[in-house]
């Protein structure tokens, strides 16, 4: 903790680059395992019932849209965020970025994007269902990517069907 205290006052000496102040806080602010989980279980209760609610909220006349796109998009946010508990924030960041998870996170994070700018600035709700769609299975196949030959069970199933 006095670790910690000196890096975020500046009076750590040792570490100038930025990465390794990064790593620094990342070590020192470690939770238990059980606050890592009610963190995680809090952040992915919260973040479906957004979607959820979100979704719900998408026919109300004139405000429904843009409900729709912030509840949405805030719900997989946290979904996506309730995993930091139980990796650590830099692993996830990592994580994301590994070659097996990057089309999926850069496609998912486009989506969410272009979510947001069909409901504020186009006005267009197919546009904003079509990429509140390819924003969920982005991020389904993210998460696929975690569960060890799960993606290609599920690629297999798809050929079987055609």
């Amino acid at each position: 903790m006095d670790k910690l205290k000196r890096v975020l006052s500046g009076q750590d000496g040792g570490n100038t680059d930025g990465s390794n102040i990064i790593e620094t806080v990342d070590q020192a602010s470690t939770l238990s395992w059980g606050t890592r989980v009610k963190g995680f279980f809090i952040c992915f209760v919260l973040g479906v019932s957004l979607s959820i609610l979100g979704s719900c909220l998408l026919w109300v006349p004139g405000i429904g849209l843009p409900l729709f796109a912030v509840l949405y998009s805030v719900g997989n946010i946290s979904s996506l965020c309730s995993t930091m508990f139980l990796m650590g924030p830099l692993k996830q960041l990592k994580s994301m970025c590994a070659k097996e998870r990057a089309l999926a996170t850069v496609i998912m994070l486009v989506c969410l994007v272009l979510t947001l700018c069909s409901a504020f600035w186009w006005k267009n709700n197919a546009l904003a269902v079509l990429f509140c769609i390819l924003q969920f299975l982005a991020f389904a196949w993210y998460g696929l990517s975690y569960i060890p030959f799960a993606r290609d069970a599920i690629l297999k199933m798809f050929s079987l069907c055609v």
